[in-house]
């Protein structure tokens, strides 16, 4: 590792942190910047194992951060992808209602995502439901034309590209240990040796908390959600996204189907307690990453909440019968040997002191430092917002514009 001096250390190979490194970059060329991240490879964790959907910023509460950096973000990542060449596709979703008691929410849903600002929201009858998902169930429905998917992994890369053609300096293979004051330097101590810098961004994902320093106040709870994929000749069955009506209690969208890129269409995910921060097998537990949760008293008064939640999303997770019995309300037509096991994904969910799930993003600032503590979906969709913030936010706290020297 170079032991220069840097200007500016981003701490985290994935979408956010790249995307924060490429935003510096553009607004200050002139800077020593440098991005470390533990992995082999950029973009291994929840950036990597995403379902690449190109979120709208429906489901939000207005004037949130989530609400203004997804809609915002949808716009500039069209934008980014298509000066780049990078393939989308504006597919569309629908939201759907099974039956009556689910039309409050359908329609609460509705009007929350025309007060965000979302383009092109209709509410559609069952007829034009069929025209649009033949296959699907349900009595009425959202639709969302500009809803899109997307492979984020090739949209890290890019910004990857961006960050080396400007001179910023990327180390993977090394893994953040701890973060000091050393008179007007930050000293980042890694895996590979220590490194300095005038100013530190943080967006550490699974490892936010930790990097930040949270403490009691705040701790990431890891959730692995499983996925199942359609057998190639049902793949028909879908022709874009289908979703749920979500609960407006819990954080989660509910089982789904996503049609990617490639043709593939996947079912999922449910949402359950991972016993590791990276435990995207349902048997890979980490007994010390493990015990963090369960001494954590936010996650008991979280489970005392959704107990019945909790116990039937474990259910399904490890009885098939009962997760093809969830899909099989929004697709009747399908049948369990129509699905087969894939991948699965971990969510870092922060959680605080009072047991409550962060709905939003979360920055946290120091002297000279920043950590992004909360950054869950639709941080990929809202990157390229998401990262102005955040410079905008260091442009005040570091002054930014004086920092080198």
């Amino acid at each position: 590792m170079n032991s220069e001096r840097y200007d500016v250390i981003v701490v985290g190979g994935g979408i956010v942190g790249l995307a924060t490194a490429r935003e510096l970059l553009q607004r200050y060329p002139h800077y020593r910047l440098t991005l470390l991240e533990k992995e082999p490879q950029l973009a291994s964790h929840q950036t990597g194992h995403n379902s690449g959907v190109l979120h709208t910023g429906i489901y939000y509460k207005p004037g949130s951060l989530k609400a203004k950096a997804c809609v915002a973000g949808h716009r500039a990542m069209i934008t980014f992808c298509e000066e780049r060449g990078i393939p989308f596709e504006r597919c569309g979703k629908v939201i759907v209602a099974l039956d009556e008691s689910e039309l409050p929410r359908l329609h609460d849903l509705y009007q929350r995502g025309i007060t965000n600002g979302v383009e092109g929201l209709e509410l559609i009858d069952a007829g034009r439901l069929r025209e649009i998902e033949p296959y699907a169930a349900g009595i009425k429905a959202i639709y969302s034309p500009n809803t899109g998917i997307i492979d984020f992994k090739a949209v890290a890369l890019a910004y990857e590209a961006d960050i080396r053609a400007a001179g910023g300096e990327i180390f993977t293979h090394t893994k953040v240990m701890s973060i000091r004051k050393q008179g007007e330097y930050r000293i980042v101590t890694t895996s590979q040796g220590e490194i300095e810098a005038k100013a530190v961004i943080t967006c550490a994902g699974l490892y936010s908390d930790q990097i930040s320093g949270a403490g009691k106040t705040l701790r990431i709870i890891p959730f692995r959600g499983s996925y199942y994929d359609l057998r190639p000749e049902k793949r028909d069955r879908v022709r874009a996204l289908i979703y749920p009506v979500p609960d407006p209690s819990f954080p989660f969208l509910g089982v789904h189907f996503t049609r990617l890129l490639n043709g593939e269409v996947w079912v999922g995910p449910n949402a359950v307690l991972a016993f590791a921060r990276e435990g995207y097998d349902r048997w890979h537990i980490n007994p010390a990453e493990l015990m963090q949760t369960l001494v954590y008293g936010g996650f008991w008064k979280l489970a005392r909440r959704f107990w019945k939640t909790g116990l039937t999303e474990m259910y399904r997770d490890f009885v098939k019968s009962a997760y093809v019995q969830t899909a099989q309300r929004y697709i009747p037509d399908l049948q369990p040997d129509d699905f087969v096991r894939g991948k699965s994904g971990v969510r870092a969910q922060a959680l605080d002191a009072t047991g409550n799930l962060l709905d939003d993003f979360q920055l946290k600032q120091g002297e000279n430092v920043i950590h992004v503590q909360n950054a869950p979906s639709p941080a990929a969709t809202s990157s390229l917002v998401i990262a102005r913030m955040i410079v905008d936010k260091a442009v005040s706290a570091f002054a930014l514009d004086e920092l080198r020297g």
